[in-house]
Formats: C-alpha cells, sequence, structure tokens
C-alpha cells in the first residue's frame, strides 16, 4: 500500500549515494549510543515508546540528555509496539519504539507483525547481547531478527558502531516508502558502547530497493475506458489510498464517475461516510449494499485494497460479473487472490490523480459512463437493508447505541481506537468518519489489547484532538496497564468498556454455529448473590482498577444517563477517563457473511437473507 513523503512528512533523509559528493556535514565523535539518539532526532522522531534493560541501556544514558526526542515509559513492551503503530495511524509519521533483548523484543513481535498487515510505517529498535555472544544462548538473547524475518519489510543486525547512523536513516527510508510497514532495527551491546564518528546526512545504500511510483500511462487509459464503459462499477477503496494521502483525490475521482464507493474497514474516512456515493464498508460484516455491489457489479476499481478473504469471502464465487482494475504500490499484491484484467503499480495518489485525467480525457471524447439503472438498484438496497439494530427489551444498555452517541457526542476531528471483537464492528458501523486517520483499528491480524495503547499513541501524537479508545471487556484486560502510561505522562485519552462478561464475537460464533455451548467465553463470574445472572464482567472491577491507575472511572448501566456519562468525560481533559458501560449480552453484530460461503449468502440479520429481485442484465 504506498504512501508518500508529500502526503505523510515522512521522516527520513534524503538518499545519498556511496560515490556521491562530499558532505558538508560536521563530524563528530561520539559513542554508538549518541550517535543512535543523534540519528533519532535528525530523522525527526519526536517521541519513542520504550521500556529499557540490559542490551539497550547504552542508548538510554545519552536519550536522557535529548531536548528533541520524548520518550514514554511503557509499563508491558507490546504496549510500546501498538503505541508507535497509533502514533503513526494518526499523525502520518514513522512510530518508534525501543526495547531490550531477548524477552523484551519477543514481546515486540505480535505489534510487529499487526503492523506488517496493516502496513504501518514503523521502526522498532531492539537491544541485544553483545557480539561475541551472539549464537551463544547468552542471557536474554533471542534472534529477533530471524523470529521477525517473516513480518518485517526489513530488518538489520548491527554489530559495529559506526553502521548505527546510515542504518537507522535506511530504516525510516525503507518503512514510509513504497508500502510501508515495519522495520527491525537489531543493535549488539558493544555498538552501543563503541566510539565512533557520526556524520549527518548519512551515506544510505539499498540497491534494489526502487519502489514504484509511478503508474504506467498505457494502463491508466485501459482503467479510464473500462470506467465508462461499465454498467455497474464499483470503487473499492482500501488502507493504500489513505496511507498515501490520496483522499482528495479520491473524492476527484468518485464525483467525475458518479461511481459507488466502497470503503474497508482500513480505509474508513478516506472517503466521508455522509458522501451520497458512499455505499458503506464491504466485507463479512459489511453493509449489505456494499457487499452486494461488489457481487453485482461489472467492474471492481481497486485502489490501495488487497482483496483480503474477510472482504472476498468464498473466493471463487466472490464478483462473478466483474473485470478487475488493481493498483497497488506492492506489485504483489496484484493478481495474488484474484487476477487484474488491468494490472497498475503505483502511488494511490499518483495513480488516481492519472486516472482523473484519463476519465476527463474519455468524456471529452463523449464517452460517458451511464449508471441510472445501478442507482437504482444500489438506493434500493441501501433504503431496504440499512445498518440498525434494535434495543434490548429488558431496558439494558446497547452496546451499539453507546458507540453511536459516543460518535455523535464526541468533538469534531475526534480520533476513535478499537479493540478486536463486536465492538470494532459496531464503532465501523455506527461512528461516523468524515476525516481521514480518525479511525485506528487492528485490520489484518485482529489483535485484541490493541485498542488502549494504540489511542496512547495517537494523543501522543496529536495532542490537541479527543481520542477515543472503544474497547471490550475482554481485549481490555490484555493492555489496560497503559493507562499507568497514560496517567504519568499527561496523555488524557478516553476508554469506553463495551462490558457484555464475554469474549463477545466468540460468543456470537457459539450462539449460531456451536448450538449456544459457550466454551470458554464468558469473563464475568456467574449469577449474583440472590441467583441473578450477572451482567457484564465484575472481576476485576473495572472502576477500581482504572481509579488505581490514575484515571477518573465511572460505570454506566442505565440507557437514561448515557449521554451524560459521555459529555461528562469528553468534559475531563486533564487525566484519563474510563466507562465502564455494562451492556447487554446477547447483542449481535448483522450484517454477516459466514466464514468460507458466499457473498451471496449474506445475511442482514438473523433468519433475514436480502432479497435483490435479481433483475439485473448479466
Amino acid at each position: 500500500m504506498p504512501m508518500t513523503e508529500q502526503a505523510t512528512g515522512a521522516q527520513h533523509p534524503q538518499p545519498r549515494a556511496r560515490n556521491g559528493g562530499p558532505s558538508s556535514a560536521t563530524v563528530e565523535h561520539l559513542t554508538g549510543a549518541q550517535s543512535l539518539i543523534r540519528s533519532l532526532e535528525e530523522v525527526g522522531a519526536d517521541t519513542v515508546f520504550g521500556l529499557p534493560g540490559g542490551c539497550i541501556l547504552p542508548a538510554y544514558d545519552p536519550l536522557m540528555d535529548s531536548t528533541r526526542v520524548r520518550h514514554i515509559l511503557v509499563r508491558h513492551e507490546q504496549g510500546a509496539g501498538h503505541a508507535a503503530t497509533g502514533y503513526a495511524q494518526a499523525t502520518g509519521k514513522v512510530g518508534v519504539c525501543m526495547v531490550t533483548s531477548g524477552p523484551g523484543a519477543t514481546n515486540l513481535v505480535t505489534p510487529i507483525a499487526d503492523a506488517a498487515m496493516d502496513s504501518v510505517p514503523m521502526v522498532a529498535i531492539t537491544g541485544q547481547v553483545a557480539s561475541a555472544a551472539i549464537g551463544t544462548d547468552a542471557f536474554q538473547e533471542a534472534d529477533i531478527c530471524g523470529i521477525t524475518m517473516p513480518i518485517t519489510k526489513h530488518n538489520f543486525l548491527v554489530t559495529r558502531a559506526e553502521d548505527i547512523a546510515h542504518t537507522i536513516a535506511e530504516a525510516f527510508h525503507i518503512a514510509s516508502t513504497g508500502r510501508p510497514g515495519p522495520v527491525l532495527v537489531d543493535i549488539a551491546k558493544d555498538a552501543l558502547q563503541s566510539k565512533t564518528t557520526f556524520s549527518w546526512p548519512p551515506t544510505m545504500d539499498l540497491p534494489g530497493y526502487r519502489p514504484v511510483t509511478k503508474p504506467h500511462a498505457k494502463q491508466i487509459r485501459e482503467a479510464a475506458k473500462l470506467i465508462t464503459q461499465a454498467k455497474r462499477p464499483v470503487l473499492y477503496v482500501g488502507g493504500g489510498v489513505m496511507k498515501a494521502g490520496a483522499t482528495a483525490e479520491l473524492k476527484v475521482l468518485a464525483e467525475l464517475t458518479g461511481a459507488p464507493v466502497t470503503t474497508t474497514l482500513m480505509a474508513l474516512g478516506s472517503f466521508p461516510d455522509s458522501h451520497p456515493l458512499h455505499v458503506g464498508m464491504p466485507g463479512m460484516h459489511g453493509s449489505v449494499t456494499a457487499v452486494t455491489a461488489l457481487q453485482k457489479a461489472d467492474l471492481i476499481v481497486a485502489l490501495g485494497a488487497r482483496f483480503d478473504d474477510r472482504v472476498t469471502g468464498k473466493l471463487d464465487s466472490f464478483a462473478p460479473y466483474a473485470k478487475i482494475v488493481h493498483a497497488d504500490i506492492d506489485p504483489a499484491e496484484i493478481g495474488k487472490n484474484r487476477a487484474a484484467d488491468v494490472p497498475i503499480v503505483g502511488d494511490a495518489r499518483e495513480v488516481i490523480a492519472d486516472l482523473v485525467q484519463a476519465v476527463q480525457a474519455e468524456h471529452t471524447e463523449g464517452n460517458t459512463g451511464d449508471y441510472a439503472a445501478w442507482w437504482k438498484d444500489l438506493n434500493r438496497w441501501r433504503e431496504t437493508y440499512p445498518v440498525g439494530y434494535d434495543l434490548p427489551e429488558d431496558g439494558s444498555l446497547s452496546p451499539q447505541q453507546v458507540i453511536e452517541r459516543i460518535g455523535e457526542l464526541a468533538p469534531e476531528g475526534t480520533i476513535f481506537a478499537a479493540g478486536v471483537g463486536q465492538h470494532q464492528m459496531w464503532a465501523s458501523h455506527f461512528i461516523r468518519y468524515e476525516q481521514p486517520a480518525t479511525w485506528l483499528n487492528s485490520g489484518g491480524a485482529g489483535t485484541m489489547g490493541y485498542a488502549v495503547p494504540a489511542a496512547m499513541g495517537a494523543k501522543a501524537g496529536m495532542p490537541e484532538r479527543a481520542v477515543w479508545a472503544i474497547d471490550g471487556d475482554g481485549c481490555f484486560q490484555m493492555t489496560n496497564q497503559e493507562l499507568t502510561t497514560c496517567a504519568l505522562n499527561n496523555i488524557p485519552i478516553k476508554v469506553a468498556i463495551i462490558n457484555n462478561g464475554a469474549l463477545g464475537m466468540v460468543r456470537q460464533w457459539q450462539t449460531l454455529f456451536y448450538n449456544q455451548r459457550y466454551s470458554n467465553t464468558v469473563l464475568h463470574s456467574g449469577p449474583d448473590a440472590d441467583g441473578n445472572a450477572a451482567k457484564g464482567t465484575r472481576v476485576p472491577d473495572f472502576v477500581k482498577l482504572s481509579e488505581a491507575m490514575g484515571c477518573y472511572a465511572i460505570r454506566c448501566e442505565d440507557p437514561a444517563d448515557l449521554d451524560k456519562v459521555i459529555a461528562e468525560a469528553n468534559a475531563i481533559n486533564d487525566r484519563p477517563v474510563v466507562i465502564d458501560f455494562i451492556v447487554h449480552e446477547d447483542a449481535m453484530v448483522w450484517p454477516m457473511v459466514a466464514a468460507g460461503t458466499s457473498n451471496d449468502e449474506v445475511m442482514a440479520a438473523r433468519g433475514v437473507r436480502p432479497d435483490f429481485g435479481d433483475n439485473e442484465d448479466d
């Protein structure tokens, strides 16, 4: 997925070839550790999330003297990784985390894999045992380069102090250009302790790394012709459009063509939810209209999207009538899951800008698409099968209503970070995303525990913006310790715990596919002393737990208190706020396409199969 320096303010120096001219930089004599911190300053890293330990300790000494790099001490290395991701997703800059060797480094594996799946620019710096001890099973040694090779865009093992500066420059360049992703820099302890010379900018040597950003003109012309010839086109927009800073260009293309736009889970906010051309999110829990639009389309223009299984459902039945235009910065994605009739390799911003010109040229020649019949169908589906929910009959809180009201009452420009599960899907449906980079979530890896540290990273990077974490009671119990980090570092995020007393999405599958046998998905402690059914997780007590970590905490169980409690949270900005929303446990996420089935089998609600009146001329 594409990212451009212009779009993101990417933090890396201009490359200088090995045989380039003499540098005017001042040469300084420093330790490797000092070189590391100076390099981070020069690439523009203003925030590092980390946790010190023996092998990285030499780097923490000069870090104490830096006036340009803020270090935020996390409580768990996984929190450092997710915070770096949230920072990167919210700011468009490279996120940075720094931890020690062995278990410190291995605790970063999950957030690194998460960043790789979602194409997030991140540099992870890890300490390593002294170079002479590598391979001896030394204390706290782990081959973190070998471990993370499949889940990094690139990684480096640095054993000489003189290699630190150019390696950091290369790492930031690789992470933020082409298809962005995580880069690991593993530095031996003796390299940090040794003396070296430091000059900036360094010479970078990246043979073979030449991401293609400019699309081929012939392919662009072919795509424009297909768009104007199609009867049922769909613009299928993925996270690559957001990464490329191409949202303005996307709006121009959509309005120029008049084609419907569907935005994936990773692309929410790249096209305004309120725009009349927007038909919703596709996928397993996408809107009926978006799912069906892709199925019935005769042309799909995929922009920075990868045809993943959550969007396609059963692949061999996906979009059977459609020709495919597939544009992506990563050539490996094109044709990986679905063959492309017109493959386009390039940065999404440049691709869309060129498509606009090519479509305009087609219009000048009198070739314009006629989508009137298509929009008649789309509007009928949109009106008949809107995304909605029913309020619980017992008068308890509806999780969808809670999330909807948080979105409606939040200040303009609020950033929302979600955990993974039912609350994630409800947040994607019932909060309106009108601006890019206001929706952060773990899309590819589906990492529980993402929300709190990612919200922390987003707030650290965008302190003037309100940041809400929408979390579940299961997810919250994985990484809530970072609320202590927030409280001690003046990072006043707001956390909504959607507390249904269960691992909600897994419980939903058990309800639908396992005869309501709720094996190990119940989080609450069973009936209360009077024999009444427990409502929500009460052990731990999230209010007491949050207060113990320096937060302001509230519990909300009555719908009548909902708006008051949310307004109270929005008004508090001097510390983190946690609201424990006790919600109905039987609420489910709809629409739904069951795993492994065709998107044609989408269910609008339980037992409700849409009637599309298949009268299209296929």
